[in-house]
């Protein structure tokens, strides 16, 4: 395993990270988990990303702790903002500021000291929410300065970061986790989602995987508050 290609996944115990996971352990490499309890709603995402972490047999699980929530400004880290529970236009309410700068920051760190060859995220420009930390471009511009700013790039070799469900629809995401075995019962997407992990139903991230479920022709796993 020393000898493994190594890299770094951002997991959020979500149906995208999840997924991803999936196809960096597919492409051969040595995953190392990487989740943020950064002051969310809840903390039933990092629960879901421990299980999840523990069944695909990572390299390892790291959880880092920072507060986001001393900021505000998100409906994910201001309990005095509600989750809205209609489509938002424009940047919603739930967009958490420099939120993917911040976790991609952290995965850098790691990936340096481990001297992994690749960081692998989520993001989506497909079906997704609106959020500016989620496009090419910005992919593009930090893998730039990832490579300008760290000892690894300069003396050792070129850092990727890799975006696999950067243009596919939610339901061609799920299509592709079914394929590698992805067990979707054991993901929670929701913004508010309860202690023990059920689905509002109501939210974006809530509406955007059920419709991808029905898009997909694959049964909605989601347990569902009453």
């Amino acid at each position: 395993m020393s000898d493994a290609k190594k890299a770094i996944v951002l997991m959020s115990g979500g149906l995208d990270s999840t997924t991803v996971l999936a196809m960096a352990q597919a492409q051969g490499y040595q995953c190392y988990a990487l989740s943020f309890a950064y002051g969310q709603r809840h903390n039933s995402e990092l629960a879901a990303a421990q299980r999840i972490a523990e069944q695909q047999q990572v390299a390892e699980y790291r959880v880092a702790t920072i507060d986001l929530a001393a900021f505000g400004g998100s409906a994910l880290t201001d309990a005095s903002i509600a989750v809205p529970e209609m489509e938002s236009v424009g940047i919603p309410i739930t967009y958490v500021p420099a939120r993917n700068t911040i976790f991609l920051s952290y995965a850098l760190a790691w990936a340096e000291v481990l001297k992994a060859s690749s960081i692998f995220i989520g993001v989506n420009t497909v079906d997704y929410s609106g959020y500016p930390d989620c496009r090419p471009a910005f992919i593009q511009a930090f893998e730039k300065m990832a490579n300008l700013a760290t000892k690894i790039g300069i003396e050792d070799h070129d850092l990727r970061i890799k975006t696999p469900l950067m243009h596919m629809s939610k339901a061609q995401i799920i299509q592709a986790g079914m394929q590698l075995g992805v067990d979707y019962s054991k993901t929670v997407s929701c913004y508010q989602a309860d202690a023990q992990g059920h689905a509002c139903g109501l939210c974006d991230s809530c509406r955007l995987r059920k419709q991808g479920f029905i898009a997909a022709g694959v049964a909605d796993p989601t347990i569902y508050q009453k």
